[in-house]
């Protein structure tokens, strides 16, 4: 699990999980480029790190078809990355009644298209380590039916989908692509949700994982481990970080 002297990009760093993995990374050794829509909240996550030579590169993933140029541009001041973690996506309930074609494709173009567009970016010559790894963040929405999410839980297939034929392709340039699909995890996004619920909705979601809701941590852990060479052998793989949730 050591990961000492791996340049690693993290998006969504800002917070959640996101910012749990950068931490963790950062403690087994890795530099961390860390990326994400405020400055702000990046310089705080940056304060939390272990080590030195992180950095920071803002970026707004919504405009894809210039993240490869963005990731070129990157690997240009840090060296060649080991990794990269996408966890910035958006989360939408939206009803079937009241949702559009606006925001469904709003919701595919930051889950979907940004995560082939840094793969994309990552693989460009120059720009990855051979024996680089990929961590995409997929959901368990995007394997059980829910009310209330097309949007979301179709994006979350796609990047299944996606982890699977990107993981074949990009075997022969030696880079691993692997995709974690973690159910409830106690992030600012889900207090925001359970502070819209009844008190009896939220004991409701917290029974539907035997093992309690999870946290960022629990998350970053796999996200390491698919990182690290002891993962070396494991590619196409979808890890469900879920508690329990889908074994109901």
């Amino acid at each position: 699990m050591d990961l000492s002297g791996r340049i690693v990009l993290v998006t969504g760093a800002s917070s959640g999980i996101g910012r749990d993995t950068a931490v963790l990374l950062s403690e087994l050794g890795a530099r961390l480029v860390l990326t994400g829509r405020d400055p702000a909240r990046l310089d705080d996550t940056l304060a939390e790190l272990a080590g030195r030579g992180h950095s920071v590169e803002p970026f707004d993933l919504r405009t894809a078809d210039g993240i490869p140029g963005w990731v070129r541009t990157i690997a240009s001041k840090t060296g060649p990355l080991g990794g990269l973690v996408h966890c910035a996506g958006v989360h939408s309930h939206r009803p079937l009644r009241i949702l559009d074609a606006e925001k469904f494709e709003e919701v595919q173009r930051i889950n979907v298209t940004a995560s082939m567009m840094l793969a994309k970016g990552f693989r460009q010559k120059g720009c990855c380590t051979a024996g680089a790894s990929i961590v995409l963040l997929s959901s368990v929405a995007g394997l059980v039916g829910q009310p209330g999410i097309a949007a979301y839980a179709a994006s979350k297939a796609a990047v299944s989908g996606l982890t699977r034929c990107l993981a074949v392709e990009l075997a022969a340039e030696r880079i691993r692509v692997n995709c974690i699909a973690p159910a409830m995890v106690k992030t600012e996004m889900a207090e925001h949700l359970f502070r819209s619920l009844t008190a009896e909705q939220v004991i409701s979601i917290e029974l539907e994982h035997p093992l309690g809701i999870g946290r960022p941590r629990d998350v970053a852990n796999a996200a390491a481990f698919l990182l690290s060479d002891a993962a070396r052998w494991i590619t196409g793989s979808i890890l469900v970080v879920d508690g329990g949730f889908t074994a109901r």
